[in-house]
């Protein structure tokens, strides 16, 4: 499940052993989990901190308590700790924190998730801007709301047909057009307002 190095439980058990908590240990928990912005939190936790699904890694002198709806995302991390002239540095990999893309078998609302947030979303972010998938009819209708920076936007119509669309129809088999469910009349910080107008 996971690999802590000799080294990384010596650092832990040390920081530990410094504090003198009785049942102190570790929670490691992932953060934006399935999404490129995905982030390995480590935090010390004490008996009381605890919510009670954790699971239990035992360690030599210590637990480490992983967050259970982070379990399938930390499945395979190693946890390093490599000591260097200036200090040492606690290293922690995590292949599948940003999650797995979907098989062809899978549904067509999570194949349309997936690239949403690995591909689309990302690229919207230099704008400050997102999309939300509010549906994916049984035609293959997939409808958005836009936010942020996008909401509002003067560009969206192009983002929307030039970008979006263009993209979920090449790259998930199943999906027939996209439509935008936001209404842009409401948005307060759109990235180049409807008048033309940069922000």
């Amino acid at each position: 499940m996971i690999n802590i190095s000799e080294s990384a439980q010596r650092h832990f058990r040390k920081l530990i052993e410094r504090e003198s908590l009785p049942g102190l240990g570790v929670r490691l928990a992932a953060v934006h989990a399935g999404t490129p912005r995905a982030d390995v939190r480590l935090e010390f936790a004490e008996p009381g901190d605890l919510q009670g699904d954790e699971w239990a890694v035992d360690c030599d002198g210590f637990t480490i308590w992983l967050d259970a709806p982070s379990v399938k995302f930390l499945d395979g991390a190693q946890i390093d700790y490599e000591t260097q002239t200036t200090g040492g540095q606690l290293q922690i990999r995590a292949p599948k924190i940003k999650g797995e893309a979907p098989a062809e078998s899978a549904s067509l609302v999570e194949r349309v998730h997936w690239i949403v947030e690995q591909e689309i979303n990302p690229q919207l972010a230099s704008h400050r801007g997102h999309v939300s998938v509010q549906e994916v009819t049984a035609e293959g209708v997939v409808v958005l709301r836009f936010g942020g920076g996008c909401h509002g936007c003067g560009m969206a119509d192009v983002t929307l047909k030039q970008g979006i669309e263009k993209t979920l129809l090449s790259k998930v088999p199943g999906v027939t057009a996209v439509r935008d469910a936001t209404d842009h009349e409401t948005g307060d910080a759109p990235y180049i307002r409807r008048d033309g107008a940069a922000q």
